[in-house]
């Protein structure tokens, strides 16, 4: 069944519910990152431009645990949101309280931001009652929030069962559907995965599955370590532990197609934070640690990327944050923007990394969500994308 989204809604003269990822990074009480803002936007300006009478926006922020946080209140969210929408919205005190009601009982009021979701335990819980509540602000539902869509959350899950057909996919839910729905199940070959970052265990899923529907599989970061050292290959001091070692042995194992595709060379330093040198070979010496992949990597890895069709990458080549440890990263950036292939890019520090870029617009989908995709990747389904298709 495929997802309802909001182009196909009648939504004149209702009042509409929207569940957004507002989560961004706070510095100092302001916005460093507006990203996962800007990217709701043309859902809420479709909706509005729609007719509708009245739009409560929720979200959380942070990780609270179930208490109010003033460090995690959602103002600064409100204010960026009325500077970009060029609208008046009001922040409520609570994200239930008989004061939501009244707002949406006055005619000057247009725009509701409810207060951070995570300051009731409830939202994680999965509460009904409180689901129940929130459920009243609304007519009709609006899910736009891949990012928390991975989790049985109140808000994206049990609030489904008081929307019988009238719940719907905001317009960055559906693109981020589609566009992992074309990654899972037609892929246009040659289909090539880059998986980086730090540890094995946080993606062994991820890496078993692809491994079975890629042509080829880079790995890069901290992560290729274990795979070197599960080879018999010395890698220093670099970050590895036993629990990656024995799955990456059994990924080697497992790998009857010599798909994997490994570092050659490495980016390597006596401790962090010092300029790297490239290491001889694929051998790490002693007394250094990789901190990225080396110059004949990055030419072996463009090499193999220009034939491919359809391209994955989630997690970074290296401790990109400092620039001396971002040629790996940026240099797989650039060639995967400039390819004529489907590429999404998926996860956290990829997603950091692309934006840094100033490359974004040229990848066919930069992902939201880093867990939700790896999670929708491993299963093929998400509880807040099924809730939203069938209720609950």
């Amino acid at each position: 069944m495929a997802l309802k989204s909001i182009t196909e809604a009648d939504l004149k003269g209702k009042k509409v519910l929207a569940r957004f990822d507002f989560n961004v990074p706070l510095k100092n009480g302001q916005i460093s990152d507006s990203s996962r803002i800007d990217l709701a936007l043309p859902t809420i300006r479709f909706l509005l431009e729609q007719g509708i009478s009245k739009l409560t926006l929720m979200s959380h922020l942070g990780r609270p645990k179930g208490k109010v946080n003033p460090d995690l209140s959602l103002e600064p969210v409100a204010d960026y949101l009325a500077n970009q929408l060029n609208e008046e919205v009001i922040l409520t005190e609570s994200a239930i309280s008989n004061g939501v009601k009244e707002l949406l009982t006055l005619k000057s009021t247009k725009i509701v931001l409810l207060e951070n979701l995570r300051f009731h335990p409830e939202e994680e819980q999965n509460g009904n009652e409180f689901a129940k509540s929130l459920s009243d602000y609304g007519e009709i539902y609006v899910n736009d929030a891949f990012g928390a869509a991975h989790r049985k959350h109140a808000s994206v899950y049990n609030i489904n069962k008081y929307f019988p057909n009238r719940a719907y996919a905001g317009l960055l839910l559906k693109a981020e559907i589609d566009s992992l729905n074309k990654i899972l199940h037609s892929p246009k070959k040659p289909f090539m995965a880059i998986i980086g970052g730090a540890k094995i265990s946080d993606k062994i899923k991820t890496i078993e599955k692809l491994l079975v529907n890629v042509d080829k599989l880079f790995i890069g970061g901290a992560m290729a370590y274990p795979f070197l050292k599960a080879k018999g290959q010395s890698i220093g001091n670099s970050l590895c532990n036993e629990e990656d070692i024995k799955l990456a042995k059994n990924i080697l194992k497992a790998d009857k197609g010599k798909k994997l595709v490994l570092p050659i060379d490495h980016m390597i330093v006596e401790k962090f934070g010092a300029k790297p040198i490239t290491s001889k070979n694929t051998d790490i010496e002693e007394g250094y640690m990789g901190i990225d992949i080396g110059p004949k990597t990055i030419a072996h890895y463009q090499d193999l990327l220009k034939s491919a069709k359809t391209i994955l990458w989630n997690g970074p080549m290296g401790v990109f944050e400092n620039p001396d440890y971002a040629k790996g990263t940026m240099s797989l950036c650039e060639t995967i923007a400039g390819l004529d292939a489907f590429s999404l890019v998926g996860g956290g520090d990829s997603v950091s990394a692309v934006n840094k870029s100033g490359l974004a617009q040229k990848f066919s989908h930069v992902s939201t969500g880093g867990g939700a995709s790896l999670e929708y990747i491993e299963k093929g389904e998400l509880p807040g994308i099924q809730a939203l298709k069938f209720g609950v």
